[in-house]
């Protein structure tokens, strides 16, 4: 009986040393990750297996980064992200309307941007992305376009991905041809920060975007209703200077 307690007291004496072994050694996987010189700013200890990381970064991107690659230090169970984002402090309006033009023309290669319609709001610093992407790839991007822009203090991501449809990519390209190929609409392809946006769902479109004249709206509205397989148009095209008006259907 003496000596079944001795064994279970000298096990419970070697837990907490082990546990510092391997915390030792989960601190010198996590400090050899974070050796580059863009995590600088950041320290980090770990206790039980968790790593909790503080200091302060230029940019979410560096935080995120300094995040993933802790997760994958040797040892680590769990983070604990305290990081701050310092960097400039840029007024909201100022750095909504940036992130926007970064979108924007950022994306212009990859020929989605009419298919595109992301939306950003920022306060106090903190951006959160709405609207509909094309695919993951479009949403990421814009994330992580917003993630490396100084001023951004955090990012929320409520960008919608639409599904994968190969009926859907057939009706986006019909609409693309039909709002495109009016003589009326091709102006609004110049530029792509002023598109005529095309966003497909299970055959339903919905049009974002501004024009100069009702009529543009209506010609805009007309096209893509004569695509074959679009089930509805939600005409959501806003009129210059002309304030709220409900879209036509």
């Amino acid at each position: 009986m003496k000596k079944a307690f001795l064994f279970i007291l000298a096990a419970a004496l070697a837990v907490p040393a082990m546990f510092a072994q391997n915390d030792s050694e989960a601190q010198a996987a996590v400090q050899k990750a974070l050796s580059s010189s863009r995590f600088k700013g950041i320290e980090a200890t770990v206790q039980n297996g968790v790593a909790t990381l503080t200091g302060s970064v230029d940019t979410v991107a560096i935080k995120i980064n300094a995040d993933q690659k802790v997760h994958h230090a040797k040892g680590v169970t769990a983070v604990r992200n305290e990081i701050q984002v310092a960097g400039a402090e840029v007024p909201d309006q100022q750095l909504q309307q940036k992130l926007m033009k970064s979108i924007t023309y950022d994306m212009v290669g990859y020929g989605t941007t009419p298919f595109d319609a992301i939306t950003v709001q920022v306060q106090s610093g903190v951006v959160t992305l709405g609207g509909h992407a094309y695919g993951p790839v479009d949403a990421s991007d814009a994330v992580a376009i917003v993630a490396n822009t100084k001023g951004v203090k955090d990012v929320v991501d409520n960008i919608q991905v639409d599904p994968v449809s190969p009926n859907d990519d057939r009706i986006r390209r019909g609409v693309f041809r039909a709002v495109y190929g009016n003589p009326m609409l091709n102006q609004y392809l110049i530029d792509p920060a002023k598109p005529i946006r095309i966003q497909v769902e299970n055959g339903h479109v919905t049009l974002y975007g501004e024009v100069d004249t009702q009529a543009q709206k209506n010609a805009a509205n007309i096209a893509a209703n004569t695509v074959p397989g679009v089930f509805s148009v939600t005409n959501d095209l806003q009129v210059a200077n002309g304030g709220s008006e409900k879209p036509g259907k």
